[in-house]
């Protein structure tokens, strides 16, 4: 049976696959799961979710499997992800759980949990949790031993004050749109902007529980672009549906990946002697361009396999102080235990107050390589990692790029495709080389 923990939390179409059913069997396994991990108290969770509709009715089966199995609930209504994973370190709790499908469209929904102290679950846990889902005879508490549901009031109010708390310099003199794709930030992000001193002009923020994602936010940059040229301002900021994420438009509209917004708070973390050991650990899918910037400024960048979970492994284990992927999804551990969408946006405005520059200047210090993806359909993946013909092409593409361009192959985690992906010094050369190494990938047998 295939695992029900994917990368990223359990996910699916909301009332199908991902049924009240399983949300109650999933929350009240977790519950006894960490019960039984420590039994010095019964457990606490905090659960939150993003405003879809289907989350009215999956929060409910959480909360009740929660409060079954004997966890005592702290209800957190309507906020991002990482201000959940915030609130399970602030409020003591054992595990939080968050109801959100993040960038996916409204049909779709998901439940990530985390661990004490906000962190993402452990492998050996997700996977002790999905066993004794199976479980028909666990034992069911009574009477006092049934867990309690409250709401936390100032669930909101806690996580903005703990961002301006960290947020190195006021954004008095900044005027910023802010795209909060009808999700989960549509309170707090303006909010928060504004009380740390933007002017703030804030676009689908309306959340009505069928809108969020749908044609704006991070996977659809025209809205917030329009609205910055629109409005003057010196930049636009577009979240995604649990805010765990954001990307920019400078002044002039031009996007802001989040390689460059990496690269900009790097420098910045750097400057004040944050950045420790100099070093930026990034995935094997950022761009060439931020290689080369790193270096040009003597800041170590360390790659990982795709996926922010392999992010905040090596940011653990070395001790790192920033991290993140080319998707707008930034880790700054000392101040968050998930990428944190709010927390990146108000580093990279307090860069742009306290040095009076403009985004596109502070971005320049990165340019991006034209980057060419071609999806190979192939027959066996294995076969193809193992080819000399695809080995010695890859070779002597490498070789004639030299430093200027490079060759990564990933194969699919959940499909027979093998990613070609090419950077050049132009798109032209990047394209050409990129197919030319699709077509020896595709005659593999």
């Amino acid at each position: 049976m295939a695992r029900l923990f994917g990368t990223d939390g359990v996910r699916g179409r909301a009332n199908t696959t991902l049924t009240p059913e399983l949300a109650l069997s999933l929350a009240s396994a977790a519950a006894r799961v960490l019960a039984e991990h420590d039994r010095s108290h019964r457990p606490v969770a905090v659960v939150g979710r993003d405003p879809r509709a289907s989350g009215e009715m999956l929060e409910a089966a959480v909360v009740a499997g929660l409060a079954a199995a004997g966890a005592d609930v702290l209800r957190v209504g309507v906020l991002p992800t990482p201000a959940v994973a915030f609130l399970v370190a602030d409020l003591g709790a054992d595990v939080g759980v968050m109801i959100s499908a993040s960038h996916n469209p409204m049909p779709d929904n998901g439940i990530k949990l985390f661990a004490a102290g906000g962190h993402k679950l452990p492998d050996a846990v997700e996977d002790e949790i999905e066993q004794r889902m199976a479980d028909a005879d666990a034992h069911r508490p009574t009477g006092a031993d049934v867990g309690r549901v409250r709401d936390i009031a100032d669930a909101e109010r806690r996580y903005v004050d703990h961002l301006l708390s960290v947020t190195p310099h006021r954004l008095d003199g900044i005027k910023v749109v802010v795209d909060c794709a009808n999700g989960a930030a549509s309170v707090a992000a303006p909010d928060l902007y504004r009380r740390a001193g933007a002017e703030v002009v804030e676009i689908h923020a309306a959340p009505d529980g069928l809108n969020i994602n749908e044609g704006c936010g991070s996977t659809h940059l025209d809205q917030v672009r329009a609205a910055v040229l629109e409005h003057g301002a010196d930049l636009g900021i577009a979240h995604d549906g649990d805010a765990d994420r954001c990307l920019a438009v400078d002044a002039a509209g031009v996007e802001i990946d989040g390689d460059q917004i990496m690269a900009v708070i790097a420098l910045a973390m750097r400057d004040a002697g944050e950045l420790t050991d100099d070093t930026l650990v990034a995935t094997v899918m950022s761009n060439l361009g931020l290689h080369l910037a790193m270096r040009e400024h003597g800041i170590t960048l360390r790659t990982t396999a795709v996926g922010d979970r392999y992010v905040l492994e090596e940011l653990r284990a070395g001790g790192y102080a920033l991290g993140g992927e080319q998707s707008g999804h930034v880790v700054l551990p000392a101040h968050a235990t998930t990428g944190d969408g709010l927390l990146t946006a108000l580093r990279l405005m307090a860069r742009m107050a306290q040095t009076g520059r403009s985004l596109a200047d502070l971005a320049g210090v990165m340019k991006r390589l034209p980057q060419v993806l071609v999806n190979v359909v192939v027959a066996d993946k294995a076969a193809v990692a193992e080819a000399v013909s695809v080995n010695d092409a890859v070779a002597a593409v490498t070789a004639e790029l030299g430093d200027e361009g490079r060759v990564l192959l990933r194969p699919s985690g959940t499909e027979q495709l093998v990613r070609v992906m090419v950077e050049a010094s132009t798109h032209e050369i990047a394209e050409t080389a990129a197919r030319r190494l699709a077509g020896v990938v595709s005659s593999v047998h």
